[in-house]
């Protein structure tokens, strides 16, 4: 990078803090989607039978936990329960004490609520696991919220989208490395390594993020001068402390409101398929819990994979103007989810293990080039309320989590070909509103109730400049006439 700060820097990301801060936020939501998926690989292996030699030597095979699909439907839902309620809060609580440190501590108590799982299930009682994935939802949904109160005050605009397009895609590969790993540990050493593992490892990182991330570019010794200016001369002075915010506006705001509708119907098929893939491909495709949960992972490689050319062609296009920032957000959003509408349909109709997995792959893979539109929009519309509004949108996209495992084990009683074509029809039909709402209403335009006096002054007095101007080029016009 240049003294500017402007460029990038090539390989030696570490010489510019926002890239590091970009990076270890990478690593943070690999921890927070491992922290969440194990159980969807666990409660395969928790509830598969298993060998059993008694002390005579008679061999006989039963599972630790004889629930139903009813009750492991709601046990995978449970999280989401938690997770709906702290939104909110998380994009106020980022707001008021930084971003930086409510994203490292609800993934640190998150982590540490993990590693504690297996001594929860002493019993046969599925309720001591249900409350504690609660718990562990309250936590972990401050994470997205607040994560945009950090890129208020670290990701300029020109590099907006694929900033958070990166940090948002160790979702993805955190999924991808967790569903196979958890199979393998389930495998070799029994379902309570998933828990252990992956609580330690978020555990780590945790120290990483305290110890190195700031909330803000002045309270971090290590910025250089350079890129403290360009942070500053591109963001300009985002207050994301003592801030009213606008509740009514928010209400009534169209372009907000595409947000939320497409954060919902994004989720819906996310979340269909991170909590029921693995046990589609067992029941339905008959494959082992080791390849169940490496097929299963394969959607979300590809989707962190295309995310990082995604988020970069977005910025690229915004910053060379070849098309507005607002047509940039709703072509990549709605190209998104009419393709995954077709994946989704074909999946249905397929139902062959190839077909299948090639469908979800794609469906799941081009959603990537949702969240460089959807995902980044809250901070094109009101950069200071960001945080806020990302628990906003995002509260609407946590009922997926609740309503989609609830549904599908309601629907999916028999486990039959059939019944899950059911499950893919409904995400299909949601991704397809989801495109047309976004395509009529989304904007990336800052809004009016988002603007301080000063610049609201400005911006009726260049209107009032134009409209002066206009006026005088007509008088002109018509006396030449």
């Amino acid at each position: 990078m240049d003294q500017s700060g402007g460029e990038q820097p090539g390989w030696k990301f570490w010489t510019q803090r926002r890239y590091v801060v970009t990076l270890l936020a990478f690593l943070g939501f690999f921890n927070v989607y491992s922290l969440r998926v194990n159980l969807s690989v666990g409660i395969v292996a928790m509830t598969s039978p298993q060998k059993i030699v008694t002390e005579n030597g008679t061999q006989y095979s039963e599972p630790d936990f004889d629930w139903d699909s009813k009750t492991q439907g709601l046990i995978l839902s449970s999280f989401f329960y938690g997770y709906l309620c702290t939104q909110l809060l998380g994009g106020w609580f980022g707001t008021k004490y930084g971003g930086a440190t409510v994203y490292g501590l609800g993934v640190t108590t998150t982590a540490f609520l993990t590693l504690i799982t297996p001594l929860t299930l002493s019993t046969s009682s599925y309720y001591p696991l249900v409350a504690l994935r609660i718990i562990e939802g309250l936590f972990e949904g401050v994470t997205y919220p607040c994560i945009h109160t950090v890129w208020a005050k670290w990701a300029p605009p020109s590099e907006r989208a694929s900033m958070a397009s990166f940090a948002f895609s160790g979702s993805y590969v955190g999924t991808v490395i967790a569903m196979p790993m958890s199979g393998v540990l389930a495998e070799h050493w029994g379902w309570p390594s998933i828990f252990y593992v992956t609580g330690v490892v978020g555990l780590i990182w945790a120290c990483a993020w305290y110890y190195i991330v700031k909330n803000t570019p002045e309270d971090d010794i290590y910025v250089t001068p350079e890129e403290h200016k360009y942070l500053k001369e591109s963001l300009g002075d985002v207050k994301t402390t003592e801030i009213v915010h606008p509740w009514k506006e928010f209400v009534k705001s169209m372009p907000l409101w595409a947000i939320v509708m497409a954060h919902f119907c994004e989720n819906w098929g996310f979340y269909t398929l991170l909590t029921q893939l693995p046990t589609f491909m067992k029941d339905t495709l008959n494959f082992d819990l080791t390849k169940a949960g490496v097929l299963a992972s394969l959607p979300y490689l590809v989707m962190a994979i295309i995310m990082q050319f995604a988020g970069r062609l977005s910025d690229w296009l915004c910053n060379k103007k070849i098309l507005s920032v607002t047509n940039v957000r709703k072509t990549f959003n709605c190209t998104a989810f009419l393709s995954q509408t077709v994946f989704m349909v074909l999946a249905a109709h397929l139902m062959t293990p190839a077909g299948v997995t090639t469908c979800l792959v794609l469906a799941v893979g081009l959603g990537a080039f949702a969240w460089p539109a959807f995902g980044v929009n809250h901070l094109d519309i009101a950069p200071q309320h960001a945080g806020v509004l990302m628990g906003f949108s995002n509260t609407f996209g946590t009922l997926p989590g609740i309503l989609s495992p609830l549904i599908t084990g309601f629907i999916v009683t028999n486990r039959t070909a059939d019944e899950w074509a059911a499950v893919f029809y409904i995400a299909a039909t949601l991704y397809l509103i989801g495109a047309i709402f976004y395509c009529i209403f989304a904007s990336a335009e800052r809004q009016p109730w988002a603007m301080d006096k000063e610049e609201t002054n400005k911006k009726k007095e260049t209107n009032a400049y134009v409209n002066g101007a206009l006026s005088i080029d007509e008088t002109q016009a018509q006396q030449t006439v």
